[in-house]
């Protein structure tokens, strides 16, 4: 005797709110990449001009830490553990850049 079964396939209904979430996250980062492009095009090029790029970048990194990877969902004390280095690291780029330059004008 011959048997045919057929598979089932069902259709999970999407999740609205995760897909508004998703919509939400992609309209944040695309207006702090607008503003990036905003300055880009508008400000001469300088240490106030790089400084800004530097700051919009790691705003949208902490966004994107936060989201993609949940830190925001963590302990505190984990978030400081990589917030307070940041910090520092942000600091020493500023004063590489501000020291760079005024080696530049020194030296021509």
């Amino acid at each position: 005797m011959h048997t045919e079964e057929t598979a089932q396939v069902h259709v999970v209904p999407a999740d609205k709110e995760k897909i508004k979430k998703i919509w939400m996250t992609a309209g944040i980062l695309g207006l702090v990449t607008a503003i990036e492009f905003v300055f880009a095009f508008t400000m001469a090029a300088g240490v106030l001009r790089t400084s800004i790029f530097v700051g919009l970048t790691i705003v949208k990194a902490f966004y994107i830490v936060g989201e993609f990877m949940h830190l925001k969902h963590e302990r505190k004390v984990l978030i400081w553990s990589i917030l307070i280095p940041m910090i520092f690291v942000v600091w020493m780029l500023i004063a590489f850049v501000y020291e760079g330059a005024s080696v530049f004008e020194a030296r021509f």
